[in-house]
């Protein structure tokens, strides 16, 4: 298996874990934050669809400028925005050739790159990002008073599948 194939398996195999995580979110919390330096859950929410629509847009013109999502209270709406999302950019990735993985991307920040390196690279670190958010984000849910869904295994709330 490729690189770029595996990754594509863990993007639609991670998928399910990040909707389930956003959307046992408690409607009512959307603010709630464990410290004041801390994202919001509303702000963690929206960070899910706008990093894989970052992935894809990086897929597409091999560069980004990021800007960082308003907050989003509509935690279902997100949910659907990451699922569709990542199938969109499941099935551009299944379309890039060797050359195009392996050729060089950037990342921008007001119009500066701070990040470059082989489009593979970047997806991969898009995912790492996203999925250490997720693990901070599901970390909320209890305190929130919600109840934390399986992601790779049981959790304390739920015995998973």
């Amino acid at each position: 298996m490729s690189n770029r194939d595996f990754y594509v398996s863990r993007m639609k195999a991670e998928s399910a874990a990040f909707a389930k995580v956003i959307r046992a979110l408690p409607a009512d919390k959307a603010d709630y934050r464990p410290h004041p330096r801390s994202r919001s859950a509303a702000e963690l929410a929206a960070l899910f669809p706008a990093e894989v629509r970052g992935a894809l847009e990086l897929v597409k013109k091999h560069k980004v400028d990021w800007v960082d999502p308003k907050p989003d209270k509509n935690f279902a709406a997100c949910a659907d925005a990451f699922e569709k999302t990542t199938a969109e950019l499941v099935k551009a990735v299944e379309k890039v050739d060797d050359a195009g993985w392996k050729k060089e991307a950037g990342f921008a920040m007001g119009g500066q790159v701070v990040w470059s390196g082989p489009l593979g690279e970047m997806l991969w670190g898009f995912l790492f990002d996203a999925i250490h958010h997720r693990g901070q984000l599901s970390t909320y849910i209890r305190p929130m008073g919600g109840k934390v869904p399986s992601i790779y295994g049981p959790s304390g709330d739920d015995p998973g599948a």
